[in-house]
């Protein structure tokens, strides 16, 4: 038998929580609507998105796929911003191939950019994972996160009160040898381009110090570390970011199978960082995509799938709900987000 072929059905009898609806209303914090992520919502009216939304009670969804480029931006805001300004916000980005072009000059026309992208409608900047791990200078360098000619970019993103979502990185296994040791060796067998073998890539740690000290240097700028942090399998490390810097906040997005093999230390981080993490999902809305995050956050349920195939995909195990409080709740769900995106009229 193949390993693709074993597909092993659990003989334990444990409860299953149905949630419809979470116990407050959510703002996707982490989602994309582009072609690559959003399939085809652009082919598709903008009520039947909203009808999803509605029909699992998310009142907001950041878009982050508004790009650099006007034109991108420009459909995402006519798409949907004009459709329905209450329920999404939408980020914009840097294009890092110009960098060959403008040599050191890049941070200072980027942040140019930026300040172009917040007057025509994006309320944020989405920093994509090519940062650290492929992006290079006029000199065929690899570009440091902690790089001191971007401080124009985050300076502005600073002074325009916009925060940074950035993802520097992947799961630590991506970056580990691909041997029969590696927790994900059978989604990097299916996705071979996700794997960052050192020499060729920096190493993993170098990448998250880099990005610790991006967040350090910068204390006015908001960032939102993708993916809790860029390292949701150490809670501890991301904890002691979040002591440092109060300009720190983390998303959840696309993390539940890390946070649910670890139920005990999420729940402790949860409850002590309630005020910096926001909901975020990273998937196309689907509405037993989201029930199952609700399952998680919401119920005290053990050993179940995180993911909607079998067997999931980012590895074989199970997780097990956390079951916050209320008052947390209602942070992660909305709270926090809103006053991160200056929304708290909204």
């Amino acid at each position: 038998m193949l390993l693709n072929e074993f597909i092993p059905r659990p003989t334990i009898k444990v409860k299953t929580t149905l949630i419809d609806n979470p116990c407050f209303p959510t703002i996707d914090a982490h989602n994309h609507l582009g072609s690559i992520f959003g399939g085809d919502w652009f082919e598709r009216p903008v009520s039947e998105l909203i009808d999803v939304l509605d029909e699992i009670q998310v009142d907001m969804l950041v878009d982050l796929d508004g790009g650099w480029g006007e034109d991108i931006l420009n459909r995402h805001l006519d798409h949907f911003k004009s459709a329905a300004p209450e329920r999404f916000l939408h980020f914009g980005g840097v294009d890092w191939s110009q960098w060959s072009e403008l040599g050191d000059r890049f941070g200072e026309s980027a942040a140019k950019k930026i300040r172009t992208q917040v007057e025509r409608g994006a309320q944020g900047l989405k920093i994509w994972k090519n940062f650290g791990l492929t992006v290079r200078d006029q000199n065929d360098q690899l570009i440091s996160i902690d790089d001191e000619r971007l401080i124009p970019v985050w300076e502005t993103a600073a002074e325009l009160r916009i925060p940074v979502l950035i993802h520097v990185a992947d799961p630590v296994a991506f970056f580990d040898p691909l041997d029969n040791t590696n927790e994900r060796w059978e989604e990097l067998d299916a996705h071979p381009d996700w794997y960052f073998p050192s020499p060729l890539f920096p190493a993993f740690i170098r990448i998250i110090n880099q990005f610790a000290n991006l967040v350090s240097r910068h204390p006015e700028t908001i960032f939102i570390g993708a993916h809790v942090g860029c390292y949701a399998e150490n809670l501890n490390w991301v904890g002691e970011l979040l002591d440092r810097c109060p300009n720190f906040y983390v998303d959840i997005a696309a993390r539940l199978g890390e946070l649910g093999r670890q139920p005990y230390t999420a729940r402790r981080f949860f409850i002590q960082y309630a005020d910096r993490i926001l909901f975020g999902t990273d998937l196309t809305p689907d509405p037993e995509m989201y029930r199952l995050h609700y399952r998680f956050l919401e119920s005290d349920d053990e050993y179940f799938n995180y993911d909607l195939n079998e067997p999931p995909s980012q590895g074989r195990w199970r997780i097990y709900g956390i079951h916050l409080p209320d008052d947390v709740l209602e942070r992660v769900y909305q709270r926090n987000a809103l006053r991160v995106f200056n929304s708290e009229s909204v």
